[in-house]
């Protein structure tokens, strides 16, 4: 594993949203090169890019039309790679999101690939025989060309599914191609070559879209399991220092796979929604929520993996609701006790460090749908849009939060209680302790019969911390097996240690054993 990723704490901008320099209500490259010092400052290592190549944007960029070039709204691969140099004279990192599943109906790849004519690219996608047969189990573009056959979809109809191959081909369907065919590795091949071109560049990594979706029939994930593996043993050979993170949600398989780091996502098994996003969040001060089922799941993941890699949990991301559609200010801070002291990686979707709302009701823009209201516009400061841009407001690619109180970082860095000072404060002492970093163990203690409060031993290189969160409106009374030391930090007030011990209301705190 990188070195790098030790201490590393992520933050991850959706580039159209984050600053304009240009005045056309678009964020670009530039504008993230020109608030490096900001992140830097907030306590930050590392940046997760979203999609940033040329695409037609019918999802936001995550549908790509050549991989290989910086989409001219942004800017130019001049722009990203000094924007990887200045990311670097400062200590920091910077991973790209690359999309290996699927490309935008624009590009050249599957342009060629609707020939009648077979040509290089006939394979490069996942197609029918017949028009008139659909792949099972997905959606399909049919009707399209002159090429007879379906082609499989991800997600968005727009959005060709790239050939891979099949880990068990039905034999009665003979455009089910083996994964060791000529089209499903020259697929690979193409992936391979995206990765070294960036990477030559000054690309840090990659963060990779639907990392577990690739092979298809793909029997426990065996398959793409065994196609990462290979993608890992040719970085191994050519960037040992470039960073995988999965977007998998499954990481006993993703770091078998190679992966470095795995996400916890907002769907699937994890239980993470029950945590910030759910009608009874845990994190609510109603002392509501349930955190069980996540343990227990978290518990299970970290054993199945055997210990390799890390679990990541993001504060949220562009497909997500924003922390404060259900957490209030207060709320976010005690939440974020816990996302800064947990293992693996913390990742801070832009905004969520000041508490940015979801934006109500807005009409979807670029295949955004309901996320879209969790993409509007950075907010830095009261100055016109919010500092992030100094175009017309009709011309902003998302409008913005339209409270006159919204949040804003300027506000928030004057203000000692604010949630982004409490952010910073949390980083800093992850930072200044071994134990509260990514690949520190964690237990979790049973403490009460009750959900509330949580409370874990972080520990790496001799040092011990226990954690004690309590999101709720209410005293906790707990009972614990060992001698409590010193507060190294907490917010909410300490607990107080006798015969028993005394968890204060809506408080957060880290001590020595």
């Amino acid at each position: 594993m990188p070195k790098w990723l030790d201490n590393a704490v992520f933050y991850e901008i959706y580039p159209q949203s984050f600053k304009d320099t240009d005045s056309d209500g678009i964020g670009n490259i530039n504008g993230i090169t020109h608030k490096l010092d900001y992140i830097r400052e907030l306590g930050c290592t590392a940046i997760w890019l979203n999609p940033c190549f040329k695409s037609p944007f019918g999802d936001a960029g995550y549908d790509v039309e050549d991989y290989l070039t910086v989409a001219p709204r942004y800017g130019t691969n001049d722009d990203l790679i000094r924007l990887f140099h200045e990311a670097h004279r400062r200590g920091m990192h910077v991973i790209l999101d690359l999309v290996p599943g699927h490309t935008a109906v624009t590009h050249k790849w599957f342009r060629e690939s609707m020939k009648a004519e077979k040509n290089q690219y006939t394979d490069r996608y996942v197609w029918t025989d017949s028009v008139w047969e659909e792949p099972q189990g997905m959606g399909s573009l049919k009707g399209i060309s002159d090429r007879d056959g379906c082609c499989a979809v991800n997600f968005f109809s727009h959005q060709p599914a790239l050939n891979y191959g099949f880990y068990k081909p039905d034999p009665l369907k003979k455009w089910q191609q083996p994964m060791d065919s000529e089209g499903a590795l020259a697929t690979r091949e193409a992936l391979k070559d995206i990765m070294r071109f960036w990477l030559s560049a000054g690309c840090d990594g990659f963060r990779v879209d639907m990392a577990g979706s690739l092979v298809k029939n793909d029997e426990d994930g065996k398959g793409t399991i065994s196609l990462w593996q290979d993608v890992r043993a040719f970085l191994d050979r050519e960037f040992p220092e470039a960073a995988m993170i999965s977007e998998w949600g499954e990481p006993d398989k993703s770091l078998q796979g190679g992966f470095h780091m795995d996400f916890l996502l907002h769907f699937g098994p994890s239980h993470y929604n029950d945590l910030f996003r759910c009608d009874k969040p845990y994190f609510s001060a109603e002392g509501k929520g349930v955190i069980s089922a996540f343990k227990a799941k978290y518990n299970e993941s970290r054993e199945k993996s055997g210990g390799r890699g890390l679990i990541c949990i993001p504060s949220g991301n562009h497909d997500m609701d924003r922390l404060a559609r259900r957490l209030s200010p207060d709320e976010m801070k005690i939440a974020f006790g816990f996302l800064l002291s947990m293992p693996g990686a913390p990742f801070i979707y832009y905004g969520d460090e000041i508490g940015m709302r979801y934006v109500e009701n807005l009409t979807s823009v670029e295949g955004g749908y309901g996320r879209t209201g969790s993409r509007s516009p950075m907010q830095w400061d009261r100055s016109l849009n919010a500092g992030f841009s100094c175009a017309s407001p009709d011309k902003l690619y998302i409008p913005l939060d339209p409270d006159k109180n919204r949040p804003d970082v300027k506000s928030q860095l004057a203000d000692g209680d604010s949630v982004l000072s409490e952010v910073k404060r949390l980083i800093s002492v992850r930072m200044d302790h071994p134990a509260l970093q990514s690949g520190g163990g964690i237990e979790f203690l049973d403490v009460s019969s009750e959900e509330y409060p949580l409370c874990y031993i972080r520990s790496a290189e001799g040092e011990k911390i226990l954690a004690v969160i309590n999101p709720s409106g209410r005293t906790y009374v707990i009972r614990l097996p060992f001698e409590v030391g010193e507060c190294i930090y907490s917010n909410g007030g300490e607990i107080s240690v006798g015969a028993d011990t005394s968890v204060p209301p809506r408080s957060c705190g880290f001590y020595r054993i």
